[in-house]
């Protein structure tokens, strides 16, 4: 890391930095360069300061940027990305991982973390931002919500590469030692939450403008209540198998011996878990967020209509995190559309695995194991608002988010439609099937739908605007149903604050508490269901549970979908075949983490590389 460093130190001196836009299309997670080229011209400027100031939130990721930029609903059983050589998820699936082509973005969290260290260390020397209105209180907010983002790009970091090396805290000179060994994964929790704890000081619950009105445009910016939610996660992973007492690990170790994963289960994790996600939903509850509903009387249409919505109507209730620019346009609806949509323009690649296809329930709550009258041979002769007449019966009857989040053959078109097209079909011979399209086609016979304006118009490029929600309240309600049902079960909450998801879904409650195993099952199938393709959630998900080579949450093998080499109409039989849409290579104990790269390794010679690799 030395010589990385001391290159790094010349080039942020030379190299135009990122600044905010006055555009509100984009905001302070996309920025673009400046000319600003040396430090003192920085920090002796107001606006300037702000700007590298707002460039320090750039390594949050767009989580809808798909499938180029965020991946990781690509790399587990949720999606199947079409034949266009998508380049990280493609390496990862196939097993092709190397120490020197390693996906992981660390060079990027480190520049980022130097960059916090040095507007720690320079922004009181602006004057001019100090000498406003407020000043000394503006500059402490920047400088606890930097002080959160440098712990927080460890804990990226950390997310990636398991025990990483811990950066200074200063933004150091050339010369300095960078010789820096992997802290233990439980050193490297605690540095990141006494941060991101201490930084709370200087943080604020709410940011408003100057008529005391929520600052839609400073959406994004950590808070109190944003803070919390973060620290919760990692509670959460922290209490996890692949953390707590993980003995798969003992063999990795520092060059000196020591341990980088504790060997010794501590059941207060999830206690402190727990609390932790508890303290957060009523810090954000007290800022009004909640579960976005639009009631009705009809439990399946409540369902439905909330589920999709929230997306665009319910970002202000439900959303805890927000990322005000997303690339939910072309990086994801166009993608997703079926190409039989509009003239062509659908891009018709990001497919279901059949695997999650068949956890989403019935309307009754149940499984399509569980239910008898579930049945893929016959075709149901009555249209809906979901699906057209021939639609195979194995997507009939469904629960309502299934028809939120999944386009199957006979689904109606999810974008604004040609004339003459109201469904979508996948067969060989259709005008979205493998025989019309080269490489523009889904593997599996289903694209994902979630998160797609039904007015998004894909030949005038029209998409209603929305924020991405990184974190969203149901998440922490079933984060907190888990950590509760392993710390206390038979605590009312987990029934409770599972429930809450499961009806505001459109499915009924489950009327009593299960026991532990169950209600466990319960609630991680119920986060696979509510928080698919978001936020990598899934793919963290199986790792941390240490389930990745079991059955219903594999991670490599044979994966499944419709047989797109067959069919020429909606209900031909032949189509509707489970067939093998994908193959990854199968599991293995170094895929929990990604390699440092090896030039990283070959700076800092203290790194002692991921076992497997």
């Amino acid at each position: 890391m030395k010589n990385r460093f001391a290159k790094k130190l010349i080039l942020a001196l030379l190299i135009p930095f990122l600044f905010l836009p006055t555009s509100c299309k984009k905001g302070y997670f996309d920025t673009v360069p400046d000319n600003i080229n040396t430090i003192d011209k920085v920090f002796s400027n107001r606006a300037n300061t702000e700007r590298w100031f707002f460039s320090l939130y750039a390594g949050i990721q767009d989580i809808w940027d798909q499938p180029y930029g965020y991946q990781y609903a690509g790399t587990c059983d949720e999606l199947e990305y079409a034949n266009w050589g998508t380049g990280n998820a493609l390496t990862i699936n196939s097993g092709a991982v190397t120490s020197d082509n390693s996906p992981t973005r660390f060079e990027t969290y480190y520049q980022l973390i130097r960059n916090i260290n040095i507007f720690l260390e320079r922004v009181d020397e602006c004057k001019e931002l100090l000498e406003q209105q407020n000043g000394e209180s503006i500059v402490k907010e920047y400088k606890g919500e930097a002080r959160f983002l440098r712990a927080y790009y460890h804990w990226l970091l950390m997310k990636e590469v398991g025990p990483a090396a811990i950066a200074p805290l200063v933004s150091g000179l050339p010369n300095d030692n960078f010789q820096i060994p992997r802290s233990s994964w439980d050193e490297c929790v605690k540095f990141v939450l006494n941060e991101m704890r201490a930084s709370e000081a200087s943080l604020t619950s709410l940011h408003l403008t100057g008529s005391n009105t929520v600052d839609d445009y400073q959406v994004g910016r950590i808070t109190i209540p944003i803070a919390a939610a973060i620290e919760a996660q990692i509670l959460l992973a922290h209490a996890s198998p692949l953390f707590n007492g993980n003995s798969e690990f003992a063999d990795w170790k520092n060059f000196d011996g020591k341990q980088l994963f504790n060997q010794t289960y501590d059941p207060t994790r999830w206690t402190a878990a727990a609390e932790a996600m508890k303290r957060a939903i009523d810090l954000n509850a007290a800022q009004g967020h909640k579960l976005f509903i639009k009631q009705n009387a009809n439990l399946f249409l409540q369902g439905f209509n909330s589920t999709r919505d929230m997306f665009w109507d319910g970002w202000k209730e439900e959303g805890v995190w927000l990322r005000r620019a997303t690339n939910v346009h072309s990086g994801w609806s166009q993608h997703c559309a079926p190409k039989n949509s509009l003239s062509g323009n659908g891009w018709n690649g990001i497919g279901v695995l059949q695997e999650l296809v068949d956890d989403f329930r019935m309307e009754n709550g149940r499984g399509i194991k569980e239910t008898p009258s579930y049945n893929e041979t016959t075709f149901t002769n009555t249209a809906t608002p979901y699906y057209s007449a021939g639609t195979n019966n194995m997507y009939v009857g469904r629960e309502p988010r299934f028809y939120v989040d999944v386009t199957f053959s006979g689904a109606v078109i999810p974008v604004v439609p040609a004339a003459g097209q109201t469904y979508v079909t996948y067969y060989s011979t259709a005008a979205s099937g493998k025989k019309a399209n080269a490489r523009d086609y889904p593997k599996t016979g289903y694209t994902a739908r979630k998160n797609i304006h039904p007015n998004t118009n894909l030949s005038t490029g029209s998409n209603p605007a929305r924020p991405a929600m990184l974190i969203r309240m149901a998440e922490l309600y079933l984060s907190y149903a888990e950590a509760l049902n392993e710390s206390q079960p038979g605590h009312a909450d987990v029934l409770k604050y599972l429930n809450e998801v499961r009806t505001r879904g459109g499915i009924p409650a489950i009327p009593a508490d299960l026991g532990q195993a169950e209600m466990r099952k319960q609630i991680r199938l119920e986060r696979r269901i509510e928080l698919c393709y978001e936020s990598g959630i899934r793919f963290w998900d199986v790792r941390r549970w240490k389930i990745p080579d079991e059955m219903g949450s594999k991670q490599g093998g044979d994966f499944y979908g419709m047989n797109i080499d067959a069919g020429t109409s909606l209900s031909d039989p032949a189509f509707y075949k489970r067939v093998v849409a994908t193959t990854r290579v199968l599991w293995q104990r170094k895929f929990y983490f990604l390699p440092y790269r090896q030039n990283e390794m070959d700076r800092n010679k203290q790194i002692v590389q991921l076992p497997g690799y």
